[in-house]
């Protein structure tokens, strides 16, 4: 029964299915010129690496003679005594002393090989490859706890080799190389799948019997076609080349059932990384629950950093085109990082393999995003250039322009005088480049874009953890926290997934845990809002100034003064309590006592948001919909502690001061932030150039840094690893989306900026920054809940702003009830002729209480009767209709979008239907491929014992 599908597969020859890494490190198809360390040919008959064949480094203590300063002194010595890999029962501390040897001299035989340079990868035999690299002083303290971790670390099956620095005498580096035999011990422990060794079927039969003939025809006019030049070529990444396979758990018990052809490239660098880095994080270092971990090690300071290493230059003397990328990180930076090529798309399969899965969808989502938003951005520059060519043909504009008689209530108490409405002309074209009739629209169109650019994500997500093997990747294989089983180590629970104790935080602690941080978060937000607080205050002084201002250019303009003013300070404000936001948002976190490393970047990205988010928008929201709202009237202005009147908006709306606010925010935060990302690694890594620089002259050296020594001198990753990132892209979504319809040309700058961005992050992580340890994910986490979050509140900000703030809804109302084209049923520009005048109250300026102005009338912005009327200064039946009008539009414009978002998210399904069936199909024959493989191992087994056997179980 179980037979007959392998002679069904041999009858037809099947193509294999695309998975991307697990087969990587089987490909032999290096770049031409690779150096030799990145893929160490296996001699013939497994090697067996043993403690006894390692090269490194233990501490020994001496005496210090009288001269010296009374510490302690160590000297390296090198191992010569073996360890036999512990079980992993526990990482405890050794107690016995290891034994150690004299220092010897470089063997003669290995004189004669070709060594790589000290830039190599290797030890210095030139054999085993460097998977991490730990940096400490010489001078510091913790020698105990130093040598104590790396004792236990051979313990654990990892081996060491110290090198001193070459630009500075006081810096070691601790070289760490992992065996075979660790590795497949802790992949077994870590479930990291590895390529099964079996065919690769192709899946997907109906487009090989059905699609065989058009495809052919597709193809030839396909070729007919011009290049698509965004597509990298083929022959720019050789490296890419890979043999696609499927992917199983390791385990050492079945070994044979994986495709094994090279040792030394069956773990990719990437996976090495990983085992060695999870050993660090679980080593002890002192007796005690707590003493473990090189996060601790690195936070007293007993090492300075904990790194891999990059794989040699990121640049090359020989073009790439004709001798080939030298390295991994030649190849990247050449087909991805340099500036000259930021219009191809980017290498995701190259980046997940040196950097990670989970800064590969960091960078895959980031591309996805700067795609989705060109035709964002071209509806916006759309909207934008309709306001700009029927800017002089607006009747609203042209009224203001005109409007010399009209005077206007003074907006000061004091020295002011009355103004004209003619003055203000220029405000009110501007404001129609952002107030016009292709408002609502581009509203409505942004809030379904962000629908559809998350579902369309969604399934981009679905075919890359696809690609990368990511499927069956859960949380729980994440490891705990060191921090979180330090803590909790005491009371223990069975997991109910593997049926294994853990340790376990009881509901009461984090309840406990969980107040005192939310009670953190309201404070913190209450200080946002106390500086806004602040900014209005401002705002309030400042415009009483710039009114009354002696210099005739600001006291016309005194509404431009006053908002840009007003930005500035508050984006110093911005930008100074970001800091603040930061430490309290650490310091929250740590106190939780996040389970994993991914709950703890959830709930550390989540305060990050909320902190920012508040101090980014509030001032926005304070212009959007309570700048003017409760000023009052001539007369009877309502005043802040009785001293200072309340802004009011123009004639021409309030629309203006929101769009100056989100446009001046946005540009220079996105500026700084760009300084912050690139700018400031690049003088850090100047400044240690130079220092290089300085001590090379001093001691005469010659030789060439190695690469261990190159990557200490860079910047290391952002301690948070890429919540900055993608909080940064985040509030920037948030900008495109809440308030754009007073701001249509934002998704045109984040298009810019973002275009940018991509370059400037992939520039960081290949040239200025040291290599971050590469981590698995299957999506981008909470920030893809965050960005539906946004999705609906833009609805009911967007739904406000077009009813509230701008003049929309008081132009409809006037143009279907109140103008010249009441009877004849259509509207035109020419029906909002005489709504200036309709939407300008009067007030008797010879009320005020001075009594200089003396039967003379001013207008002001509202419904109101007149003073002449029997009931002066009431709100009118229009006043009424608007707000009725105003609250009917929040309902309908919500209620619309909110049902087209449904339906499109309803309609798009998360995952395509043919990778379904592909994925169900492989799940079907890899169950067939285990039983094959195991029935053949079975066979053979009996075959040596000389038993018979059968095609069948025994």
């Amino acid at each position: 029964m179980h037979t007959s599908i392998s002679e069904i597969l041999k009858e037809k020859t099947l193509k294999s299915s695309r998975r991307s890494l697990p087969c990587l490190a089987q490909s032999q198809t290096h770049p031409e010129n690779l150096n030799h360390f990145l893929s160490v040919p296996l001699s013939p008959g497994p090697k067996s690496y043993t403690h006894s064949s390692s090269v490194s480094a233990s501490c020994t203590h001496i005496t210090p003679p009288a001269t010296d300063t009374g510490q302690d002194v160590y000297t390296e010595e090198r191992e010569t005594g073996g360890f036999e890999p512990k079980t992993d029962e526990t990482l405890l501390v050794q107690q016995k002393p290891v034994s150690r040897g004299k220092l010897e001299a470089r063997t003669d035989s290995v004189k004669g090989k070709n060594l790589e340079t000290p830039s190599g990868l290797m030890f210095r035999d030139g054999k085993k490859r460097i998977d991490y690299i730990l940096v400490y002083k010489k001078s510091s303290p913790q020698v105990e706890k130093r040598c104590t971790f790396e004792r236990n670390l051979r313990a654990e099956g990892l081996m060491l080799e110290k090198e001193p620095s070459l630009t500075n005498s006081d810096i070691m580096f601790v070289k760490i190389h992992a065996p075979w035999d660790t590795l497949c011990k802790y992949a077994e422990q870590m479930n990291i799948r590895m390529p099964f060794r079996k065919k690769c079927y192709f899946t997907d039969w109906k487009k090989k019997a059905m699609g065989s003939r058009f495809q052919l025809r597709f193809r030839q006019l396909k070729s007919w076609l011009p290049r698509n030049p965004m597509k990298l070529d083929k022959e720019a990444l050789p490296d890419l080349v890979e043999t696609d396979c499927y992917t199983a758990p390791f385990c050492r018990a079945r070994m044979h059932h994986f495709t094994i052809n090279n040792r030394e490239t069956f773990f990719s660098n990437s996976t090495r990384s990983r085992i060695v880095h999870h050993v660090l994080q679980r080593t002890k270092y002192e007796d005690g629950k707590s003493k473990m971990g090189i996060n601790r090690l690195l936070g007293n300071s007993t090492y300075e950093a904990a790194f891999p290493p990059h794989e040699g230059c990121y640049k090359s003397r020989h073009p790439i085109k004709t001798h080939g990328a030298q390295n991994h990180r030649h190849l990247l930076y050449e087909r991805w990082a340099r500036w000259g090529i930021w219009y191809k798309y980017q290498p995701l399969d190259l980046i997940r393999r040196y950097f990670g899965e989970k800064i590969g969808l960091y960078f895959a989502w980031l591309g996805w995003y700067t795609g989705m938003l060109i035709p964002a951005a071209l509806v916006g520059l759309f909207v934008f250039l309709y306001g700009l060519f029927t800017m002089d043909s607006s009747q609203v504009s042209k009224e203001i322009c005109e409007a010399n008689t009209t005077v206007m209530c003074p907006m000061c108490e004091g020295n002011c005088s009355s103004w004209t409405l003619s003055d203000s002309c220029v405000y009110a074209k501007v404001t129609h480049l952002f107030d016009n009739g292709g408002t609502v629209f581009f509203a409505i169109f942004m809030a379904i874009w962000a629908t559809v650019f998350l579902e369309f994500w969604k399934r981009r997500r679905a075919e890359l953890t696809y690609d990368w093997d990511l499927i069956d990747w859960e949380e729980e294989e994440e490891e705990l926290r060191p921090q979180f089983e330090a803590k909790y180590s005491r009371k223990e629970r069975v997991n109910p997934i593997s049926g294994k104790p853990e340790p376990f935080q009881p509901l009461t602690d984090k309840l406990s845990r969980l107040m005192v941080s939310v009670s953190g978060i309201f404070f913190m937000i209450s200080l946002v809002l106390t500086a806004v607080f602040a900014v209005v205050v401002f705002r309030l002084i400042a415009m009483e100034k710039f009114v009354s201002f002696q210099w005739e250019f600001v006291k016309k303009n005194w509404q431009f003064a006053t908002s840009g003013t007003g930005v500035c300070i508050n984006f110093m404000i911005i930008m100074s309590l970001n800091v603040v936001y930061e430490k309290v948002a650490y310091l929250l976190t740590n106190l939780e006592h996040p389970r994993t490393e991914s709950e703890w970047e959830n709930s550390f990205a989540l305060k990050m948001f909320l902190f920012q988010f508040v101090n980014l928008n509030s001032s926005t929201f304070y212009i959007a919909f309570f700048l003017g709202r409760f000023a009052g009237r001539p007369g009877d202005y309502n005043k802040l502690f009785n001293r200072w009147r309340m802004e009011e908006c123009h004639p021409s709306g309030c629309l203006i001061d929101l769009c100056l606010q989100m446009g001046v925010i946005m540009v220079l935060k996105q500026i700084w932030n760009n300084f912050m990302e690139l700018g400031y690694p690049l003088l850090q890594n100047w400044w240690s150039r130079r220092k290089m620089k300085r001590a090379g002259e001093q001691s005469n050296s010659k030789e060439e840094l190695p690469q261990w020594d190159r990557d200490w001198n860079l910047q290391p990753m952002n301690a948070h690893g890429l919540v900055d990132e993608y909080l940064e892209m985040v509030l920037q979504f948030g900008f495109t989306t809440i308030f754009v319809a007073a701001f249509p040309l934002a998704p045109l700058l984040a298009l810019l900026n973002n275009i940018i961005e991509i370059r400037l992050d992939a520039y960081k992580f290949v040239t200025q920054w040291r290599r971050p340890m590469p981590a698995r994910a299957t999506d981008i986490g909470i920030w893809h809940g965050v960005l539906e979050g946004i999705g609906v509140v833009a609805v009911i900000t967007n739904a406000f702003v077009i009813a509230i703030t701008s003049d929309y809804i008081p132009r409809f109302v006037y143009a279907i009830k109140y103008g010249p084209c009441v009877d004849k049923g259509y509207r035109h520009e020419k029906c909002l002729r005489g709504y200036l005048n309709n939407s300008l109250s009067v007030f008797d300026m010879g009320e005020l209480r001075n009594g200089s102005y003396e039967n003379q009338y001013c207008r002001y912005r509202d419904y109101r009767a007149p003073p002449w009327s029997p009931e002066p200064y009431e709100f009118t039946l229009q006043f009424w209709h608007v707000l009725a009008a105003r609250l009917a539009f929040i309902i309908v414009f919500e209620h619309l979008v909110f049902g087209i978002k449904t339906f499109i998210a309803h309609m798009i399904p998360d995952m395509p239907k043919d990778l379904c069936d592909r994925m169900r199909r492989e799940k079907y024959l890899m169950q067939e491929m285990v039983y094959e493989a195991e029935l053949e191992h079975l066979q053979k087994e009996r075959k040596k014992n000389g038993k018979r056997y059968h095609h069948e179980w025994p």
